[in-house]
């Protein structure tokens, strides 16, 4: 899996999201753990949401024991990253410093896992052949992309796996949920969509990414990690007729042309450009 050695940047945004939260600033040369930095006095943080005890968030470190780099009960605290370290009793960013302790806007100690699914398929013109770029002239990946409510900016549909939940259904829901607002559908089109979607997602899929994703919302003790799958539609019969609708924490949702050019939120340009190569497709 290609994993990124050079510092995390987004991880380090000067303003913490959601919040008026100013990281202390973390130079490159000071991320790395292994780095002595008598000096570094970051801002604790976690959100008046996560401290709410929602059901999706653990509590305090101190009220109980979790068990780290294991899974523990249903929660998985491994790391794709291997093993982390701890200090006092609170898991320490694989990736290094961010200038924020506590958990900020995420619920677990430690990794929190997420599933990206990355639905493609060829853009074709009206008679159904590939169309091809003028540029590269490598023919067109387009995939469902969704508008986030919380940053307006436009991502891969996806969101967190839930306890002892296997991350294959994990993508299919979040997919169905989020592109498809399948929580809102009459039953007998929610039957249709499911048939359809099962029968993409029944297929091995390609493994795009599995790792630690640099993200905003990460701090010093809790951190994204992701497993990102490309389910392509060759033949443009199976999703690629389906009605995209916007549901959960999506705002709009379309089918956008595969491009380094077009803006997307966290590492997802990343996994993108590994689909493009991958499918021998423009970029």
């Amino acid at each position: 899996m290609p994993s990124s050695a050079a510092p995390h940047v987004k991880s380090r945004c000067p303003q913490y999201p959601g919040s008026k939260i100013k990281r202390f600033v973390v130079p490159d040369d000071k991320v790395d753990w292994g780095q002595s930095w008598p000096q570094y006095s970051p801002v604790s943080h976690t959100d008046p949401s996560v401290l709410k005890k929602p059901v999706w968030a653990d509590p305090d470190i101190g009220s109980f024991s979790p068990q780290f780099n294991a899974v523990d009960g249903g929660v998985d605290r491994t790391s794709f990253d291997g093993s982390y370290k701890k200090e006092k009793g609170k898991p320490l960013n694989p990736r290094g410093r961010t200038g924020v302790t506590g958990r900020g806007l995420l619920g677990r100690w430690g990794p929190n896992h997420a599933a990206d699914p990355i639905v493609t398929r060829w853009k074709v013109d009206a008679k159904g052949a590939k169309m091809n770029h003028p540029v590269s002239k490598r023919p067109i990946l387009q995939f469902v992309s969704i508008k986030r409510k919380d940053c307006g900016e436009w991502a891969i549909p996806g969101g967190m796996v839930d306890p002892g939940e296997q991350v294959s259904l994990t993508l299919q829901r979040e997919f169905s949920e989020e592109a498809l607002n399948s929580l809102t559908l009459p039953q007998a089109e929610k039957a249709k969509i499911h048939e359809r979607i099962t029968k993409l997602f029944k297929s091995s899929g390609f493994v795009v990414y599995k790792g630690y994703v640099d993200d905003p919302r990460n701090t010093d003790n809790a951190w994204m990690e992701t497993v990102a799958v490309n389910f392509h539609d060759e033949s443009g019969n199976s999703v690629s007729e389906l009605p995209l609708q916007a549901g959960d924490d999506a705002g709009q949702v379309k089918w956008v042309d595969v491009d380094s050019s077009f803006p997307l939120y966290a590492s997802h340009s990343r996994f993108l450009e590994l689909v493009s190569k991958e499918r021998k497709a423009h970029w």
